[in-house]
């Protein structure tokens, strides 16, 4: 008999806030509340709240867990501060992604690392063999929200002692703070291409955290119906549906910058070296003609070949229907038209810089 999928702290106060569930990956993820379009235009126009807790954690302490959480990712993890989250990809050795996901360093020896995949053990355990490391998995110990929109930073600290207004894009405050009053760990990172936080709680407190965001901040709560178009504009990218573990490099998803081949080792480096110089696939966003949506995979062709696959279908209120896509390279400049398999037929498609809301991530960062 298969295990039941598990309810995060959070499922009971999203329940009684009219959200409908989906299971994935052993969990139920909350799907949405009632209204697609206020979902969206309370993340993209004003605060969204949604339940991350599903989102694996681990932790890494010991004499050498800053080494370890090192072999284990692409960026800089060695350079990074006491507070500070870093992004970037675990590979293989050959070079190819077995996930992303961040890096927060809470202390000079302890680190938490989140991962999309829940089967993550043996591979830390393989790569950091030899290391004075203790890895333990602390997902459930560690329900967390986030919270997205253009009125994040003003809601979050009208309600947090902290000094919200100076936490930098990518940085968290390594102890807890109180949040209206419940105590947990807030951070400035998120999913949805928005200013935006996450706030980490114990599992007693989740309850009561839910309740301030929802009903002091005013935050609308979205699941991951809406989830899939506010990602494909922002370009962010889901292992299984993006890519499958093992199977695509960091360049073919257009993370070259969280690829700090010049900097750190890390197991996978020299296998992407060859890479690097000449990258023969980019991942990029479509701007398709019509209204009707490709399949996920769908087939990208020019002039009748097959050059690349789209990833994640979107019908975009701001761009109409839209999708990630990893391209060959020769056919990935902004502005090439290609063609994307369409139920029995195909639509013409516009390449367009990836992450087309906004390519340069002015808003996370508070400065658009």
């Amino acid at each position: 008999m298969a295990d039941e999928s598990i309810k995060s702290p959070f499922y009971e106060p999203a329940l009684a806030s009219g959200g409908t569930f989906v299971e994935e990956g052993g969990w139920f993820w909350g799907e949405g509340f009632g209204d697609q379009d206020a979902e969206y235009r309370g993340v993209r126009e004003d605060l969204g709240v949604w339940d991350v807790s599903p989102l694996n954690k681990w932790e890494f302490t010991g004499k050498d867990a800053l080494a370890a959480a090192q072999r284990i990712h692409s960026n800089n993890i060695l350079g990074l501060a006491v507070g500070q989250v870093r992004y970037g990809c675990s590979l293989d050795a050959d070079g190819m992604v077995i996930d992303d996901g961040t890096v927060y360093r809470r202390r000079e020896d302890s680190l938490w690392v989140m991962t999309g995949a829940a089967d993550m053990m043996e591979y830390f355990t393989e790569a950091t063999e030899g290391l004075d490391v203790g890895i333990t998995s602390v997902t459930q110990q560690m329900p967390h929200v986030g919270i997205q929109g253009p009125r994040s930073r003003e809601a979050l600290a009208a309600l947090c002692p902290a000094d919200i207004a100076n936490l930098g894009y990518f940085r968290f405050l390594p102890d807890e703070t109180t949040v209206g009053g419940v105590p947990c760990i807030v951070s400035r990172t998120g999913f949805g291409g928005e200013m935006g936080y996450e706030l980490f709680v114990r599992p007693e407190h989740a309850a009561d955290l839910w309740a301030v965001v929802v009903d002091q901040m005013k935050a609308q709560p979205f699941g991951t119906g809406v989830l899939e178009c506010l990602r494909a504009e922002a370009g962010l990218i889901v292992l299984d549906y993006d890519y499958e573990a093992g199977q695509r490099t960091p360049y073919d998803l257009s993370l070259d910058k969280m690829v700090a081949l010049d900097k750190v080792e890390f197991l996978g480096a020299d296998a992407l070296r060859p890479v690097a110089a000449n990258p023969p696939r980019r991942m990029k966003t479509l701007v398709l003609e019509g209204d009707e949506v490709p399949e996920y995979g769908a087939e990208v062709t020019r002039d009748g070949e097959v050059v690349g696959v789209l990833t994640t279908p979107a019908a975009s209120p701001k761009f109409g229907v839209i999708g990630m896509a990893i391209l060959e390279t020769f056919t990935a400049n902004d502005g090439d038209q290609v063609d994307v398999s369409v139920g029995e037929g195909t639509r013409t498609a516009t390449v367009a810089p990836l992450g087309i809301l906004d390519p340069e991530k002015k808003r996370p960062r508070g400065v658009a």
